[in-house]
């Protein structure tokens, strides 16, 4: 097993031969959400820039083969866990019945469900449902001593007492207000679209990382995307691991991560 190494590949097949049984001290993980259709481009979007509805051959499954890949992936998860480690799971509502589901079949607990409201969601075009602003992270946990870093989260919460210091946390995590990503942190191609059609916020993931590991712990990310859990945990002292089957994204992430170019 290598730490800060970008493994090619399948997540459930590196995962069975290269991580031991409880190596890992925090999963995250951000997986396809079977949600890919239609194409869908609104060029003109004020609210977050250019639009286009995710359109992807790795996000397109037959639902019972998502649903066998989920379990899967999910099973792997728990035995490269320690016994007090975390996973958490960036989700829809297209896939957060399916991940709770077989998450607590395989044996997780639920501890929360963080709600991510983009500030800068797509507007609501059909105007046959409410508007889709909100994403999910569900944190599961393995056994009962899980790590949860209170008093560090209480430091980056951006809201304050009006004595200047830190607050409870009842205002942040549970419900953050985030915007997509956009501008510098946003990593794009030539043709000036997003290079990933999921790229997560560097805050998002600098929550979780410092919720739920220590300096010097391992964090996993299987679905490792343009490499934004990387170099989060690069900053935050940590060691990771990236899985990622798409040889374009890694690209992408090692030029972030090994670069030293930050933001593209």
């Amino acid at each position: 097993m290598k730490t800060g190494h970008i493994y090619n590949g399948d997540c459930i097949k590196v995962m069975r031969e290269h991580i031991k049984d409880e190596n890992i001290d925090l999963i995250y993980a951000d997986p396809p959400y079977n949600l890919s259709g239609k194409s869908l481009n609104l060029i003109n979007n004020k609210t977050g820039g250019p639009f286009y509805k995710m359109n992807e051959d790795w996000d397109t499954w037959d639902y019972n083969e998502y649903v066998e890949f989920t379990e899967n992936w999910l099973k792997e998860a728990w035995r490269v866990l320690k016994s007090n480690g975390s996973l958490y799971v960036s989700c829809t509502y297209h896939n957060i019945g399916e991940i709770i589901f077989l998450a607590k079949k395989i044996g997780f607990r639920l501890n929360n469900i963080i709600t991510w409201y983009k500030t800068n969601a797509m507007p609501n075009i059909t105007k046959r449902t409410f508007t889709h602003s909100t994403e999910y992270v569900c944190w599961f946990v393995k056994g009962n001593k899980w790590k949860f870093n209170y008093e560090e989260l209480k430091k980056i919460n951006p809201n304050k007492r009006k004595d200047g210091k830190p607050k409870q946390m009842r205002d942040f995590l549970n419900f953050i207000e985030m915007p997509i990503v956009q501008g510098k942190e946003r990593i794009k191609g030539e043709n000036g679209r997003a290079i990933h059609p999921t790229q997560k916020p560097e805050k998002l993931l600098e929550i979780i990382i410092i919720a739920s590991s220590n300096e010097g712990d391992i964090v996993l990310d299987p679905f490792f995307g343009t490499g934004t859990t990387g170099v989060v945990a690069e900053r935050l002292n940590r060691k990771w691991i990236g899985i990622e089957i798409n040889e374009k994204f890694i690209k992408v992430a090692k030029n972030r991560i090994y670069g030293g170019i930050g933001h593209a």
